[in-house]
């Protein structure tokens, strides 16, 4: 489970040092390689069908914090994280919703010697400056559906934004990791993998792809904000499903996992 982070901001630090956390975590192997440090922002411009934090969406949810503060809880596992090859990753909600914050965040774990990973639905890839970019070694993008019309029904946005994100990482040439989640009926036909898998194969950045498969675990923080999750009749991928996926990936060029 995620700790909530309680302090408080210090008296007179300026917006960019300042922002709405949600939470912290300690994660292995989800959230870029390695042990890391996980901090999750506040705030959220896309409402995914399948969500699992739901309660990240405002960033009134999340508590005010001062970069310091999430730099010291950082630093007291720096030797572990070291150890495992890992570093630390901002995530959210949506950290580019708070993109100066996001920028602050990032040079001080660098700072703190800790290799660094944004995870984006790269929607707001705009708000992300050329500062914040070189703060950043890794990018966890969620591309979530391969054609406009699936991604506004899944998302209630624009697919377009992403897509000009992901080529500006590429012209960069940022390491990517591709995040795709398998939602039986939306997400998992071939023409909409194959369209993420056209597209991602062409870049030359992309380092893995990740095929997640659908569950409900988030479900029940749906019913706790009143919200009605639409998708709780629908099924997990089945290990065939996946493996499909996978293939569609891996037939473009892509290791896909």
């Amino acid at each position: 489970m995620s700790t909530a982070l309680l302090s408080q901001p210090s008296v007179g630090v300026g917006p960019e040092t300042t922002g709405s956390v949600h939470s912290w975590d300690i994660s292995t192997g989800v959230d870029g390689p390695g042990t890391r440090f996980v901090t999750f922002l506040s705030g959220c411009p896309l409402r995914c069908l399948y969500c699992q934090n739901p309660d990240t969406w405002l960033r009134d949810n999340g508590t005010r914090m001062n970069v310091d503060d999430v730099l010291a809880e950082a630093g007291k596992f720096v030797p572990f994280i070291r150890a495992s090859g890992g570093g630390a990753t901002i995530s959210g909600g949506e950290p580019l919703q708070q993109p100066h914050f996001a920028t602050a965040l990032l040079q001080g774990f660098q700072g703190l010697g800790l290799s660094t990973a944004l995870d984006t639905s790269g929607y707001l890839g705009r708000l992300a400056s050329d500062e914040l970019l070189a703060a950043t070694d890794l990018v966890l993008l969620d591309i979530k559906a391969g054609q406009p019309e699936t991604y506004r029904r899944l998302t209630g946005r624009d697919l377009q934004p992403t897509l000009d994100f992901a080529t500006r990482l590429a012209k960069r040439g940022k390491r990517v990791w591709l995040r795709y989640v398998l939602v039986p009926g939306i997400t998992d036909p071939i023409e909409e993998i194959g369209a993420v898998a056209g597209f991602a194969g062409g870049l030359g950045n992309i380092e893995r792809v990740d095929v997640l498969p659908f569950h409900t675990l988030g479900q029940s923080k749906w019913e706790a904000l009143n919200r009605r999750f639409v998708l709780a009749d629908t099924p997990t991928p089945t290990a065939e499903q996946v493996e499909r996926a996978r293939d569609i990936f891996q037939d473009a060029g892509l290791a896909a996992y």
